[in-house]
């Protein structure tokens, strides 16, 4: 009567609550992004848990399983630290103390070789850099203050492993039976093997490069090289950029303290080809086939959007993009198609 359309009062209720629902999502992004980091944990940890799960004789052995797991995890975190984080900390002190003054000694070499009238760009682009090192100092302690959540998270994957398939019932129950209900369990399921293959592969790219660093590291006697590749490993974790950082600092320091910079320029170009068009396509699977350029452009992008974190989650996200697609294009076809 008052010439309103409901269809269209209908779409924009709609859109509003979608406005209003990513609103919300950037009020809570650093929260949401401590649940994701724990939910990626937990599929990290899974495949162990299932495995003592089916190995233990008692029943009901979930709980044992998951205190069994996180037990191995803790023995695995202080062996670790014994074995290698002594070594780590002694070169990076070591490193920390001479890099400065050995860095200088080659800005100013490179700055004696080159034309007057760079001179003083140089000059300049190094005051810079070294101004800019407390900010990153300043970086580096705010991360350190976050490192409560190297507990937070493993408590919170502990929750998502024992109440997982909890979880999942719910969701499901809120979806009326039907195609919808067949949609969303499929997609469900894809998800998970999605996440499940994404961690498998981030945690096997990087202890294949933490052992091709370490050993050709050692072999050539090359200084720093258990924090070097321990820094290629981690770095593995950040799709695209992370390598590229991770190269860039090795060629840096193997500059700086008069390393085989050649042989180290050959290596690296050698192992990413292996790394990314042998290895990465073999352990990611088809769930996370996803072009090149889209991964560029999500991982730039997402670190223009959220930083470090942006860029470690854009992959994972593109990828579940990908699946949400192809399920519902496959559920319009069925139907069509009946």
């Amino acid at each position: 009567m008052l010439g309103i359309d409901s269809r269209a009062a209908r779409n924009t209720w709609t859109a509003a609550l979608v406005v209003l629902a990513l609103w919300l999502v950037y009020l809570v992004r650093s929260t949401l992004y401590i649940f994701i980091l724990a939910v990626l944990f937990a599929y990290l940890l899974a495949p162990l848990v299932n495995l003592l799960d089916r190995l233990l004789p008692a029943r009901p052995t979930r709980m044992l399983a998951l205190a069994l797991a996180y037990v191995l995890l803790v023995g695995l975190v202080v062996v670790g630290a014994i074995v290698l984080g002594t070594k780590m900390v002694e070169q990076a002190t070591q490193l920390a103390s001479v890099f400065p003054q050995k860095f200088q000694g080659l800005v100013d070499s490179f700055r004696a070789s080159v034309p007057a009238g760079l001179k003083n760009e140089v000059a300049t682009r190094s005051n810079d850099l070294f101004a800019a090192l407390p900010q990153f100092g300043l970086k580096f302690l705010k991360l350190a203050s976050n490192l409560i959540y190297v507990v937070i998270i493993p408590v919170l994957a502990f929750f998502f492993l024992k109440d997982g398939t909890v979880i999942r019932d719910h969701v499901l129950a809120l979806v009326e039976a039907g195609p919808r209900h067949k949609l969303v369990n499929d997609l469900m399921a894809d998800i998970n093997l999605l996440l499940a293959h994404y961690m498998r592969a981030l945690v096997l790219l990087s202890a294949v490069a933490f052992t091709a660093y370490g050993i050709f590291f050692s072999v050539l006697g090359i200084p720093y090289a258990i924090l070097l590749a321990a820094l290629g490993a981690m770095l593995e974790f950040i799709p695209t950029l992370g390598p590229l950082t991770a190269s860039a600092i090795i060629l840096l320091v193997a500059a700086v303290t008069g390393g085989h910079l050649l042989a180290i320029v050959i290596f690296i170009v050698a192992f990413r080809m292996f790394q990314d068009y042998v290895v990465s396509p073999n352990l990611m699977g088809r769930g996370v086939e996803l072009h090149p350029l889209l991964v560029l452009f999500g991982v730039f992008a997402g670190a223009e959007l959220a930083g470090v974190a942006g860029a470690f989650l854009s992959v994972p996200l593109l990828a579940l993009a990908r699946v949400l697609y192809l399920r519902m294009r496959h559920a319009k076809v069925s139907r069509a198609g009946t």
